[in-house]
């Protein structure tokens, strides 16, 4: 009996969305966090009747016809990149791009890793970095004797010197938005890959050519939003109960057989 394997494909489909679910939750204090959704769809159809076959030696044809499915599967599952709320926090390195546009990294192996999250700090030669100490690309050295540091919300990196009354510019963030965005590959500690369903970076200048603006000293907190988190978790779960209900009532039908005389 196919129901038994066709229950078995929802309940695999429905433990996969509790987890995509489960992850958004787990990520909802997390800077610059994107919450993602599960799409599904239908296996292949097996037809007993193929619908528009003739019916009669006078051209009559099936109008429906008999298919039965064989269940469900995982068609997808895609980060969803709405602008989360912005958090003051009053940090002169925390910085949360309002728009479009990913900030760019340059990771060990020299390959350029994409990010939302803004919670900067600075290396010990100045260098603007992560919190696992990968360069922000475009800002340049912060001098050591630097009383105050300005980043606008075009990208330009200003500080204020000792003893000086003109600040000067050290360096230009830039930021890069893709033409599918859902199509970057997540590698963890809030960073983005490029991909060939991303398509190819397009870099500019922050405010320019549709890229966002940068706000200095706030956070982009994550685009969860829990309450409809939770309700999707229920209705993930009522979903995995009644699948498995099918299994039950199909054992049932096939003990039933069993036991007849």
């Amino acid at each position: 009996m196919r129901s038994l394997s066709i229950g078995a494909t929802g309940m695999l489909a429905q433990q996969m969305n509790v987890e995509v679910i489960s992850n958004n939750i787990a990520n909802m204090n997390t800077t610059g966090f994107k919450r993602q959704r599960a799409e599904f769809q239908d296996l292949l159809y097996q037809s007993h009747r193929r619908v528009g076959s003739a019916s009669t030696d006078a051209g009559t044809v099936v109008p429906a016809g008999v298919q039965v499915g064989a269940g469900v599967q995982a068609a997808a599952v895609y980060r969803i990149h709405e602008q989360g709320n912005l958090e003051v926090t009053e940090n002169p390195l925390d910085l949360a791009i309002n728009g479009n546009g990913f900030f760019q990294v340059e990771l060990p192996g020299g390959e350029t890793a994409y990010t939302r999250a803004g919670t900067f700090q600075l290396s010990p030669d100045g260098q603007l970095i992560t919190p696992d100490g990968h360069a922000v690309l475009g800002p340049g050295a912060i001098p050591p004797e630097a009383q105050q540091i300005a980043i606008n919300t075009n990208g330009e990196v200003m500080v204020a010197l000792r003893d000086q009354v003109d600040v000067i510019t050290v360096g230009q963030l830039q930021l890069a938005t893709f033409p599918n965005t859902a199509g970057l590959e997540a590698i963890g500690d809030n960073l983005l890959l490029e991909t060939p369903a991303s398509g190819q970076p397009v870099a500019g200048p922050p405010g320019a050519n549709g890229l966002g603006v940068i706000e200095q000293g706030m956070v982009e907190t994550a685009n969860v939003n829990i309450v409809s988190e939770i309700t999707k978790l229920i209705a993930a779960q009522r979903a995995y109960e009644m699948n498995s209900r099918t299994i039950t009532t199909t054992d049932e039908m096939m003990r039933s057989v069993t036991q007849m005389r």
